[in-house]
């Protein structure tokens, strides 16, 4: 990748409401992270979020709770850039150019619109069908140099680098995107279900046992890492061991990254022992770290003035760069701007 470009992170999370766990061990603590090494830039993809159908009122409540637990885990929005991406509109005349790049091939390659769409993928929208060229259109509005992505991203990051690739191949404009890096997790990728080792932490899990939300309380912390499923084995010493123990690997791995000590040191300190120890400890490690974050945001959520102000601001900042971006791009395709 060329060193021309200025180090830039993009991320964006959709507004589902109720965070947990798995976002914040998976993602937004890695934000916070990176502020304090590059220029980041943090959307609410609320475009995203209507491929597929949305309740307005349902809607507008989660993308302000979104921003709330973005500011209330320490995304400083002085320091970042933080915004929904449909007060950008930018994104969107950016995504219909890319659609117009992208292959039909590439997009039917796609394992998360299989998943998502499921056995009736007539039925799915075009929206949800071609949202992976909108992704590229977000981070390479900005010209983003590295993208924070799990596992399950992947594959769309390759897609947004041929985008990048065919764009600056077709117009012969060499260099004008830069080929975006992932930024992956050594850590922890993925944070699984307490119920069943083998799926990831979702809201859509029917069983409010199966994951830990950003605003539960210090009682119902507790009563759900007592419930998670593990096996009667103890804790072994070595991480091979752990291999076909998913349960027992995901709460070691939980607790390794609250806590921030790596899995082997871990399991130095708890090897022989049996999971009620274990438990106990994340549990307490989780209540230090999550009920403050809980707290907060349920603060800044009765204040939706500040969260919209906090998001315009950041909207018009994200602005100012879309705009010479498209225009370039525009000029590039062969537009006339007026």
């Amino acid at each position: 990748m060329s060193n021309n470009f200025k180090q830039t992170v993009f991320s964006g999370v959709q507004p589902t409401g109720n965070l947990h766990l798995g976002n914040y061990l998976g993602a937004i603590k890695n934000f916070v992270e990176l502020q304090k090494k590059m220029k980041c830039i943090y959307c609410v993809v609320d475009l995203h979020a209507i491929t597929v159908f949305q309740d307005s009122k349902e809607l507008k409540k989660n993308m302000l709770e979104t921003t709330a637990t973005f500011i209330a885990c320490g995304l400083d929005f002085k320091k970042s850039i933080i915004f929904n991406q449909s007060s950008v509109s930018e994104h969107s005349e950016l995504a219909w150019i890319f659609n117009c790049i992208s292959r039909i091939g590439w997009m039917n390659r796609m394992t998360q619109f299989k998943e998502k769409a499921g056995k009736n993928k007539e039925n799915a929208s075009v929206g949800l069908y071609v949202y992976p060229n909108l992704m590229a259109a977000d981070i390479l509005l900005y010209k983003a140099t590295h993208v924070p992505v799990g596992d399950d991203q992947k594959q769309h990051l390759e897609l947004v680098r041929d985008i990048a690739q065919k764009f600056n191949n077709d117009y012969k404009s060499d260099n004008f995107f830069p080929i975006p890096e992932p930024l992956i997790q050594k850590k922890l990728s993925r944070v699984m279900s307490l119920r069943d080792g083998k799926n990831k932490m979702s809201k859509s899990d029917e069983s409010e046992y199966s994951r830990i939300n950003l605003q539960d309380t210090e009682d119902e912390i507790y009563k759900k890492i007592k419930k998670a499923k593990t096996d009667s084995e103890p804790i072994p010493s070595r991480i091979e061991d752990l291999k076909n123990r998913p349960e027992a690997l995901n709460l070691i791995n939980i607790y390794s990254f609250i806590t921030n000590k790596t899995l082997e040191n871990t399991l130095d300190s708890m090897a022989g022992k049996d999971f009620s120890k274990l438990k106990k400890e994340l549990s307490d490690a989780l209540v230090a770290t999550i009920c403050p974050i809980g707290k907060k945001i349920k603060e800044l959520k009765k204040d939706e003035k500040y969260l919209i102000d906090i998001l315009k601001k950041g909207s018009n900042k994200a602005k100012e760069i879309a705009k010479i971006n498209i225009n370039k791009v525009k000029d590039i395709v062969g537009f006339i701007s007026h």
